[in-house]
C-alpha cells in the first residue's frame, strides 16, 4: 500500500505507470499467444521435405491449400515470422508475415501441385518437419476445399500462458442481458431431435432486395423460416424452435447462440442469394471451412457477414470462444455431419428446387460457427433473379422448399437413430 506522503509526491508518475501496466496485461489476456511469441528461425526446403525451425516454443500450427496458384499456408501459433529463403524441390519460394500479433504465415509458393503429409512436431517441440506429395490438379482442388489440418506440439512442451504476477481490479459494469430464448414447438417430448430455424437478416437489415418486384431477402427467409417451421410440426418426429419469429434484428452469434443454449442437434439458416448478374440462379447449401471453395463463396461469407457491422461498429465482435472454435476436435466432428446433411438436402430437395452446379459450398460464416452444433446455411435461390424470386415469394415455392427440408430432416435423424 502507499503512504499518503508518497501517493501524493508521486501520484502522477504512478498513475501513467499503472495505466500502462494494465494495458499490457490486458492484451496478454486477450492474446496470450503474442506474448510468448518465438521467431521461425529456419525454413529448410528439401526435395519434397520441409522442417521449420523455431528459437522457442510454440503454442501450434495449422496448414492449408490456397489454389489458383498453387499454394501451401501454415499459420504458426505463438510466433514471429523469420526470414524469407529460397525455395526448391516442389517449392518455387517461400514468403512470411505476421498473420496477426500472436500468428506468424508462411506461405509455401509451389511449382507443382503437392499436399502436407506426415507433419509432426519434434519431441522438443522446437520444429515441425513434413513431407509434400505431388498430386493432380483435381486432387490439390479438393483438398483446398476442405478444413484446416490442426497441429500440436508434444503436450510436455507446449507453450503456456505466462505466471500471474501482477492482478489488477477494474470495475466493468454489470454483463448485458442475453437475447431471449424463443418458444420450442412441438411434442413436449425432450427425447426428439430440436431443429432450429434462422431467417436471416431482420430489423433494420433488409438483405438483399429484388430488382424486380422490390421484395426483401429479409420477409423472404421469414416466410420460407415458418413454412419449414410447420412441415417439419406436422410431420411430428422433431420440434422446432424460430431464431426470429417476426422482423426482428439478431447479431450473428446471437443466431448461432440460441442454438447452442437450446442445444439444438441442428441449425438451418435460410437466406437469399443476390448477384450483379441477374441470368445467375439456383439454391445452394454451405457448410463451414476458413478457405472459401471459391471466390464467390469468399464474397458472400464477407457480405453475409457484414450484418454485424452497424455505423462502422462491429455489434458482434468475436470471442475468443469463436476464434478458436476451428481447432476443437468437436468442431471438427460437427462439420462433417453438417457437410453429410448438406449433401442429403440437395438430394432430397433436388427434385422441386433448382440447384447450382457444385451446389455444397465452404465459407468461413460467422452464423455458421457453433462448435458443437451442425449447422447449414441454405441459400434457397437468387432474389436477383426473376423467376427465382418469383418462386421463392410464392406459397406454393415456399412449400417446395419446406418439403424438401423436411424430408432431409427426417432421414438424417434415422440414420444417427439407426447408427446408435
Amino acid at each position: 500500500m502507499f503512504s499518503n506522503k508518497h501517493w501524493t509526491s508521486a501520484r502522477g508518475r504512478r498513475h501513467k505507470s499503472v495505466m500502462s501496466l494494465l494495458f499490457v496485461l490486458i492484451a496478454m489476456m486477450m492474446n496470450p499467444a503474442a506474448a510468448l511469441a518465438g521467431s521461425v528461425g529456419a525454413v529448410e526446403i528439401g526435395d519434397s521435405d520441409v522442417t521449420l525451425r523455431f528459437d522457442d516454443l510454440v503454442a501450434g500450427a495449422s496448414t492449408f491449400l490456397l489454389a489458383g496458384p498453387d499454394r501451401i499456408a501454415l499459420d504458426i501459433a505463438g510466433a514471429q515470422p523469420g526470414r524469407s529463403t529460397q525455395g526448391a524441390g516442389l517449392v518455387r519460394a517461400v514468403r512470411q508475415g505476421q498473420k496477426d500479433a500472436g500468428t506468424a504465415r508462411i506461405v509455401l509458393d509451389l511449382a507443382r501441385p503437392a499436399v502436407v503429409t506426415g507433419a509432426r512436431f519434434a519431441a522438443d517441440g522446437r520444429s515441425l518437419t513434413f513431407h509434400l506429395r505431388p498430386v493432380s490438379a483435381d486432387e490439390f482442388a479438393r483438398v483446398s476445399r476442405g478444413p484446416r489440418t490442426e497441429l500440436q506440439p508434444p503436450a510436455g512442451f507446449r507453450a503456456k500462458p505466462p505466471e500471474k504476477r501482477y492482478s489488477v481490479s477494474v470495475p466493468i459494469g454489470k454483463p448485458k442481458p442475453s437475447v431471449a430464448l424463443p418458444r420450442i414447438e412441438g411434442p413436449n417430448n425432450s427425447r426428439l431431435p430440436l431443429v432450429v430455424i434462422d431467417a436471416g437478416h431482420g430489423g433494420h437489415d433488409p438483405g438483399a432486395i429484388s430488382p424486380h418486384s422490390g421484395k426483401r431477402e429479409k420477409d423472404i427467409t421469414l416466410a420460407l423460416a415458418r413454412a419449414i417451421r410447420d412441415d417439419l410440426l406436422a410431420s411430428g418426429r422433431v420440434r422446432v424452435a424460430l431464431t426470429r419469429g417476426d422482423d426482428r434484428y439478431l447479431v450473428l452469434e446471437e443466431r448461432f447462440g440460441i442454438a447452442r443454449r437450446l442445444k439444438a442437434d441442428l441449425f438451418i439458416s435460410i437466406h437469399a442469394d443476390a448477384a450483379e448478374n441477374q441470368a445467375a440462379n439456383g439454391a445452394s447449401i454451405y457448410t463451414l471451412s476458413e478457405v472459401a471453395s471459391d471466390r464467390e463463396a469468399a464474397r458472400l461469407a464477407a457480405r453475409e457477414n457484414k450484418a454485424n457491422v452497424i455505423n462502422g461498429v462491429d455489434l458482434g465482435a468475436h470471442s475468443g470462444d469463436v476464434s478458436s472454435i476451428l481447432i476443437d476436435l468437436t468442431q471438427r466432428e460437427t462439420m462433417n455431419v453438417a457437410s453429410d446433411f448438406a449433401r442429403l438436402l440437395q438430394r432430397e430437395a433436388g427434385e422441386a428446387i433448382k440447384f447450382r452446379t457444385n451446389a455444397h459450398r465452404f465459407a468461413s460464416f460467422v452464423v455458421l460457427k457453433a462448435p458443437d452444433t451442425p449447422s447449414v446455411l441454405f441459400e434457397t435461390g437468387f432474389i436477383s433473379n426473376k423467376e427465382d424470386a418469383e418462386f421463392l415469394a410464392s406459397a406454393a415455392g415456399q412449400k417446395k422448399v419446406a418439403r424438401g427440408v423436411r424430408d432431409a430432416v427426417q432421414i438424417h435423424f434415422a440414420r444417427q437413430i439407426a447408427a446408435r
